[in-house]
């Protein structure tokens, strides 16, 4: 379960305040599939990086899979990450000097993981790549490439994904195909997965909505009721 509590976050710009997020409380089950949707600057990709644990919220805390990442330091969040957080990002974040299975069998490697080739293929022929696995980053189209990064993602069997707009460089039959490759991996492997996006239709996809503006919870689809500043 990933458990946020009155979380907020401030940075300074312009030698002034300035409030991204106000206190959101949030619960996600486990295995739950969410959207988050909003405009752009409405915090929901503050929102994501908080969840994981690539920035601190300015007050609040945060708890997932029952560690609370707040308290931790940074080797510990680190540790965390690689063992419970499984990343799939808007620009897929491939090695440009690695093939494909290499760019999978990466955090494998760094955890000492037995048998990561073997695996790799597996996790390739997943998502239907088995046949690209020596080529590079650039010789895969963005689809491809975002398969590659999604193989990657599960590589190490995280109870959570995260995924910031993995759609957003792509055309729209592409991504239709990436949310549903994202869908049947959630399906199989009960991962809790929270996706960010602005696309509604992408959205649908999701088991619950989560709709942010102005940096609050304006809707949530789970039947919680959305509350002004101060709560989420």
């Amino acid at each position: 379960m990933i458990i946020l509590d009155q979380v907020s976050r401030t940075v300074m710009m312009g030698g002034r305040p300035l409030t991204i997020l106000h206190p959101i409380s949030i619960s996600i089950p486990d295995g739950q599939l969410v959207a988050i949707m909003g405009p752009s600057g409405s915090g929901k990709s503050t929102l994501l990086g908080l969840m994981a644990g690539l920035d601190k919220p300015s007050a609040g805390s945060i708890e997932i899979s029952g560690s609370p990442i707040t308290r931790m330091n940074e080797d510990a969040l680190a540790r965390f990450r690689g063992s419970t957080i499984g990343f799939v990002f808007q620009s897929f974040q491939l090695i440009p000097s690695l093939t494909a299975q290499e760019n999978v069998q990466v955090p494998m490697e760094i955890r000492g993981q037995p048998q990561a080739g073997k695996r790799a293929l597996d996790l390739l022929a997943q998502v239907g790549l088995a046949e690209r696995k020596s080529h590079y980053p650039a010789q895969l189209s963005g689809g491809e490439q975002q398969r590659v990064a999604i193989a990657r993602a599960f590589a190490c069997n995280p109870p959570v994904l995260l995924a910031d707009e993995p759609t957003g460089n792509l055309d729209s039959a592409t991504g239709a195909g990436i949310i549903g490759l994202l869908k049947e991996l959630h399906a199989a492997q009960n991962t809790t997965m929270v996706l960010v996006t602005h696309d509604p239709e992408i959205a649908t996809a999701a088991q619950r909505i989560i709709s942010l503006k102005d940096g609050q919870v304006e809707k949530d689809s789970q039947g919680s009721r959305a509350k002004k500043k101060g709560r989420g």
